[in-house]
Order: structure tokens, then sequence, then C-alpha cells
């Protein structure tokens, strides 16, 4: 009898986002770099697990790269210096932060949940993704993290077309916090049953108002390309 092929693992503590926009006379062979070229190079360093192209339907920036990863150690990595020092002549043309126009490079480490189930940690990159990248004043900073927490993500994740909701932090790059709802298509944030969680709780509305948004957020993505 064959062994059961062992799960793969798809999402760990770690994640890395960058977010750009490009010139549209550039945009055709940096996709192609992107699909061809850039990606499959980042998913063969060891740690990095799974990884997906989107575009802003609504925020932005426009393109987005997001890396799942085992940890936010991977990227101080021998294997990933190693690449990142050793660009190849593709990536010296179109890499984002030569080309783009604007350029965010993120790295960020998991905060909520606290850890992940196995079926998390298998699941497939989302259709769909809604990003906040928000800060809030430091005195309300416990208020807030127990409120999204235990309030705000769990009543969003009630809504149809939601997947789940993940939280994090930067460890380089700001604002502060970062928001990671996965939904099954991208007008799900728009239904009634969405809109309507909004003031559910008297504890939102005493802290929402205290998030301050990055420009472009909050940002909603479709996946156009995955290896």
């Amino acid at each position: 009898n064959k062994e059961p092929a062992m799960a793969t693992k798809k999402k760990g503590t770690g994640l890395m986002m960058v977010w750009t926009d490009v010139p549209a006379d550039k945009e055709k062979e940096f996709n192609r770099w992107y699909n061809e070229e850039h990606l499959a190079e980042r998913l063969r360093i060891p740690g990095f697990l799974s990884g997906a192209r989107y575009e802003a339907v609504k925020g932005g920036p426009k393109h987005l790269a997001v890396y799942e990863l085992e940890n936010v150690a991977v990227l101080e990595s021998d294997a990933y210096k190693k690449v990142r020092n050793n660009p190849t002549e593709w990536t010296k043309r179109c890499s984002p932060d030569v080309i783009g126009t604007s350029f965010i490079r993120n790295v960020y480490t998991l905060i909520h949940p606290k850890t992940l189930t196995p079926a998390v940690a298998e699941s497939d990159m989302a259709p769909a993704l809604q990003l906040g990248r928000m800060d809030v004043p430091a005195e309300i900073d416990a208020d807030f993290n127990t409120w999204y927490n235990t309030i705000y993500i769990p009543n969003y994740e009630k809504v149809p077309g939601v997947i789940r909701g993940r939280r994090f932090r930067a460890a380089t790059g700001t604002p502060t916090y970062l928001t990671f709802y996965e939904f099954q298509n991208p007008k799900v944030s728009e239904s009634a049953a969405w809109i309507a969680q909004r003031d559910i709780a008297p504890e939102t509305q005493r802290i929402r108002p205290h998030m301050r948004h990055a420009q472009g957020s909050p940002g909603v993505y479709v996946k156009t390309f995955q290896l």
C-alpha cells in the first residue's frame, strides 16, 4: 500500500508583500518577467511556501505579489540573500524597485490567529483579497487589537464569501498593521451582509474611527497569476 501523500504546507507565520505601480509602456514586460522568471525564482527558496500575483480592483497600488513564508527569518537566510544579491539581467531591468512609480515592500509576522490549523496552513492562495494597511494611536493600541481579534474579524468571517481573516504586524515597513481578508470573489465587501457588520458592535463605533489607513487602503485585489 502506498503511504498517503503528506499535505503541503502553504502558509506559515511570515508574509512578504510587494506592491507597485508601473508605467503603462513597461507593464507587458513587467508581467512577463514576474510570471516567467521572478515568482518561480522566489518560490524555489526554502521557506517560501506559496506565492501569487494580484491586481487591484479597488484601492492600490495596482500590482501586488504575495509570498507566504514559513516565518520572517526566511528573509535572513543565506539562500534568500544569495538570490536577492545576485539579480538576473531581467530583474535588473524590470524589478519594481527599478521601474515602479510606487514601490512598497513590507514584511509581516502573524498576530491573529495565534496559530494556524492544518486546514489553514494547507490552504491555497485566495481568488481575491481585501487588505487594510493601518496604524492606530499608541494609547488605543491594546484595545484596538483585542477588539479586532475578538469582535471585528470574527464578525466579518461570518459573511458569505469570506474564507478567513488574518492579521499581521509589520517587521519591515509601515504602517504597523495589515488586515488580510481572503475572499471567494472581489465583490464580498460590497454585499449587504458585509456592510451590516460594520457597526454591529458598540465597541466598533468607539474604536474604528481611530484607524489611520495608508494611501490606497483598504484595497481589493483579484488573483492574476499563480504557479
